[in-house]
């Protein structure tokens, strides 16, 4: 198994080297997949290369490394430099023992029984595959964390007795996101959002705040079904948003998400509701041949128990562990997206999820959630980048062919994919909208009202309308930058005189 990958290259997959160099830990393990059971994978956002220079230096897709860190040239060598520098890639572990059996690793704890890297590759083994290897339990040696926290986010620790390592892995076997540790997420981390958003309430009016969270709670649930193209009736919109004021409330379990499916979806039931029987994808079909164009293939649906299971049971593990609450609503709620498990209402459910775990989590009070949905809604584009993101490398991975109901059938074993990702681009995404919530979204919709509540006690002074005359008034002049037009004047505020409408139109100017 060695030497055979040793050779200088300058691109790999597409994916350029900034200098000419050699593959090592991860890119190596890939290489070695490939070439044995014809399997790719998705590329980790970082590769490692070792270059003739003596430089060590990093760009955002390669981690370039002088030649004195080449490691020896075989599974053992590559495993280790891959945990050293690299943090812990769970699919590419996977389907590299799958591709290679259990032989380096009993020979990695042969030859260095008590060495770190040694025993968290044992652990690995035996937790990725559920099973025991034929390796005595360890008697001696320091405990080593299996994930090491320079690189990524670690979960509760709990102690491996049997490899003397404390497992820090934030999942289970059966659904493990895992998070790079970057100077943008550890920035963000390092902010008390929730302190910033409680010093802008302070000293505000308590009625003034009550209905800017209810003005809040219909905005995002409106803007959620905005994501999905949808804009469905006030009610609808009203009882979503009145389900998403619940959320915390009630335990994340199979049971809630259908409630929560049934709620979004309204009285147009579909023909199966609930977890997925069959197959699904997002995307278009051929106009002609009506065959399917996937730009999302969903989990199989025999794969849901196993997947849906492991992402509770990961909630459940992280939610009163200390974990930062935006990475655990990273992790679950992008989790459930990707999987899929509904033929619909995926998407409103994956943002209410988020939701639930801030409020779980204490990061956000029940009594003014964030409008996540609108701040996703304000950044389009870049959330449908970082859905991509994930699903487009892995479209290419799994085999399909079309049925006669113009679904897809998927061929090959596809659970390890929605299993075993990395969150770390949609976290930061999760954290730049919490920012813009907490610094631009709340605190202009508390101006707005306050100015809308002045200029509602000054129209009152000085012409005497009704309530709801008052309201469109104020809506009229913002739609149009201060102005009444006049045909709307003639329509619907006849009974103002030239000079009085002039003198609101000043009062507008000056308040807002």
């Amino acid at each position: 198994m060695s030497n055979q990958f040793a050779r200088k290259i300058s691109t790999f997959h597409d994916r350029v080297l900034p200098e000419e160099g050699i593959l090592v830990g991860y890119g190596w393990l890939l290489q070695f997949i490939e070439d044995t059971r014809n399997r790719r994978l998705p590329l980790p956002e970082l590769l490692a290369i070792v270059t003739e220079k003596q430089q060590r230096y990093n760009t955002p897709q390669w981690q370039v490394f002088a030649k004195r860190y080449i490691p020896e040239d075989n599974a053992s060598g590559h495993l280790t430099f891959a945990l050293k520098y690299e943090g812990i890639d769970l699919l590419i572990l996977k389907e590299f023992f799958l591709a290679v059996g259990d032989a380096p690793v009993m020979s990695m704890v042969q030859n260095e029984p008590t060495g770190q890297y040694s025993r968290r590759i044992w652990f690995l083994y035996e937790w990725l595959f559920g099973k025991k290897l034929d390796i005595p339990d360890l008697k001696t040696g320091n405990y080593v964390e299996v994930v090491n926290p320079k690189h990524q986010y670690v979960g509760p620790v709990e102690n491996s007795t049997r490899h003397r390592v404390k497992n820090n892995l934030p999942g289970t076997r059966e659904f493990c996101p895992m998070i790079r540790k970057t100077k943008k997420l550890e920035s963000y981390a390092a902010t008390k959002f929730p302190e910033i958003m409680e010093k802008g309430l302070m000293g505000r009016n308590k009625d003034l705040i009550r209905r800017t969270a209810a003005f809040l709670l219909l905005k995002d649930s409106k803007a959620s079904f905005a994501i999905e193209g949808e804009y469905p009736p006030n009610m609808r919109a009203r009882n979503w948003g009145k389900a998403i004021g619940q959320a915390g409330k009630k335990p994340l379990t199979i049971e809630e998400i259908e409630r929560l499916q049934d709620i979004v979806i309204g009285t147009k039931k579909l023909k199966h509701m609930g977890i997925r029987k069959g197959e699904g994808f997002i995307g278009e079909h051929d106009r002609e041949s009506l065959l399917p164009m996937p730009d999302h293939i969903s989990a199989k649906a025999k794969d849901l128990e196993s997947l849906l299971r492991g992402l509770i049971d990961t909630n459940n593990l992280l939610k009163n562990s200390g974990y930062n609450p935006v990475l655990a609503a990273a992790s679950i709620a992008f989790g459930f997206v990707f999987i899929h498990p509904l033929s619909d209402g995926n998407g409103r459910i994956h943002r209410y999820i988020i939701h639930h775990i801030l409020v779980r989590m204490g990061y956000t009070q029940r009594d003014m959630i964030f409008p996540i949905s609108a701040a996703i809604l304000n950044r389009i584009g870049e959330y449908q980048d970082i859905l991509e993101h994930f699903s487009s490398p892995r479209l290419n991975l799994i085999e399909w062919k079309p049925t006669l109901d113009h679904n897809v059938e998927i061929l090959n074993d596809t659970i390890d994919l929605y299993r075993y990702f990395d969150a770390t681009l949609q976290t930061e995404f999760l954290y730049e909208c919490v920012e813009e919530t907490i610094e631009k979204i709340i605190p202009e919709e508390l101006d707005f009202l306050e100015k809308y509540d002045q200029m509602t006690h000054q129209i009152n002074a000085l012409v005497n309308l009704p309530d709801n005359k008052v309201d469109l008034l104020i809506k009229l002049l913002n739609q149009n930058k201060g102005k009444l037009s006049k045909t709307k004047k003639a329509k619907e505020f006849e009974e103002l005189s030239q000079e009085e409408i002039e003198n609101v139109e000043k009062m507008y100017a000056s308040i807002f």
